[in-house]
């Protein structure tokens, strides 16, 4: 396979592209071929235009430091240039499953701010409900339009050393990553148009229809056309790029807190042309910023008196408020239960194997093996608040096992997932990468799954970590017909 493949290392992972040492998946036929008739060359010219491309378009994250001194840089999100592919079949088991899941998430939240009938029945222990920092009281007994507490829901899955396929986690309060969806199609298909043209692929574009459709259908008043705002917290946000992405592409207004105001439990948008009633906000900021009336008093990104005109209400979040219960890393444990219990079906994806450090007997096995173990803080994103155990120094995991110790409630541990890997363009050669999925689903008349959504990618070598937070990229995914 020539130079360009000379050095790739086929570890014990499961690789996207080959099966054992040099043989290429049959999907992958057409996409090596190409690659090869380009070479090293041809394929680092297309990433540095593709490099420029990105610049020219603004399309940039901002990548924290993980000490709170370390100064913020705003920079092009890494973009890897190889496809990732997924067969038909695959998607249609991914497809279901995380339809189903997202059903039985949405029933969970509905519950617990309902007849609470999972804690009395004790699946779920209620103190680890009651006590979460995401519940919010002020949502008890209210009933949200059409009953959907996450139009838009984004599952992280990742895929084992077998080829199956496991949720890694639930992400439901304010999901990012899906305009890089889109415009990693379009990047892809203008730099390899002949390599596009090879497969049929599922079309995306119909994602930003069913989404818009979604966040439609919340407005209070069943208005013909009703005003939608994207909630953002301004420029300075890591995300602020998805943020003006998403509402030019719905054709929504992008406004900060400053640009809403409350009027008698009514909220209005300031325009040129007077205040503006607003039915739905697509809020792009935590709940505990949303209102400083009712959650941080020192709030300069919300609204004041926003979950007053909510609770009466006047209008729509979405997602709505106190969702952050169900994407806790503790409650993931029980997801699969939830399945069971509100579906009566068995679970088609399955969870990575969970343990609760609140548990004696869980957390004893779990410091016995801290080496082997990732450990998360429940609370925390974002690759922030974690040990990967393979990875750490033994001072590192030495000081992780001290703060279990003295608060098991607040992590999880998981045994270290292989995740698989995929070819990805390094500065001299093609090398595996490890990544994830993580998968945008809207819930509106019917749930829709955006067919692929974002392949998330470690682009250090041997990293885990794929969180565009941490130095992550991303690339495109491809859906076979």
């Amino acid at each position: 396979m020539n130079q360009l493949f000379a050095d790739y290392e086929h570890q014990a992972f499961f690789d996207e592209m080959f099966e054992g040492r040099g043989k290429v998946r049959a999907h992958y036929g057409n996409m090596l071929q190409r690659l090869l008739n380009m070479g090293l060359v041809e394929l680092q010219e297309r990433d540095t235009i593709m490099q420029s491309e990105m610049v020219k378009q603004g399309i940039t994250f901002t990548l924290y430091g993980n000490d709170p001194e370390e100064s913020s840089q705003e920079r092009t999100i890494p973009f890897d240039l190889l496809p990732r592919i997924i067969t038909s079949n695959e998607w249609s088991h991914l497809d279901s499953g995380l339809k189903q899941r997202v059903k039985a998430l949405n029933h969970f939240i509905w519950d617990i701010y309902h007849e609470q009938n999972i804690l009395k029945d004790e699946l779920i222990p209620r103190d680890m409900v009651m006590n979460n920092p995401y519940y919010v009281p002020e949502m008890v007994g209210l009933d949200v339009p059409n009953g959907v507490y996450i139009p838009l829901s984004g599952i992280d899955i990742i895929r084992g050393h077998s080829g199956e396929f496991y949720v890694l986690e639930d992400n439901l309060r304010t999901p990012s990553g899906l305009s890089y969806v889109y415009k990693n199609r379009s990047l892809m298909t203008s730099l390899f148009p002949k390599l596009s043209f090879d497969y049929q692929t599922r079309d995306i574009d119909q994602g930003l229809n069913a989404l818009l459709s979604s966040l439609r259908s919340l407005a209070p008043t069943s208005k013909p056309d009703p005003l939608i705002v994207l909630l953002t917290p301004g420029i300075y946000n890591a995300a602020y790029y998805d943020h003006t992405f998403l509402a030019q592409e719905m054709g929504i207004e992008l406004v900060e807190g400053g640009d809403l105001v409350v009027l008698d439990r009514f909220v209005y948008m300031k325009s040129r042309h007077g205040l503006r009633q607003v039915d739905v906000i697509y809020r792009r900021i935590d709940d505990e910023f949303l209102d400083p009336l009712t959650f941080r008093k020192d709030s300069v990104l919300g609204v004041p008196g926003l979950m007053d005109a909510y609770l009466a209400g006047h209008v729509a979040l979405a997602n709505a408020p106190g969702t952050g219960v169900a994407d806790d890393k503790a409650v993931y444990a029980f997801v699969p239960d939830m399945i069971r219990y509100y579906l009566n079906e068995e679970p088609i994806l399955n969870n990575v194997p969970t343990y609760l450090l609140n548990r004696p007997h869980e957390r004893e096995y779990v410091l016995s093996r801290l080496s082997q173990m990732v450990v998360k803080e429940r609370s925390l994103s974002g690759g922030y608040g974690m040990l990967i155990g393979p990875a750490a120094t033994e001072e590192e995991i030495k000081a992780f096992a001290e703060k279990i110790v003295q608060y098991p409630e607040r992590y999880i541990a998981q045994p270290t997932m292989k995740l698989s890997c995929s070819p990805s363009l390094t500065n001299d050669t093609i090398a595996p990468r490890h990544i994830d999925l993580r998968a945008f689903t809207f819930m509106g008349p019917e749930p829709y799954v955006v067919p692929g959504g974002l392949t998330r990618v470690a682009l250090k070598k041997g990293s885990l970590v794929v969180n565009s937070s941490q130095g992550g990229g991303t690339k495109d995914t491809w859906v076979l017909v």
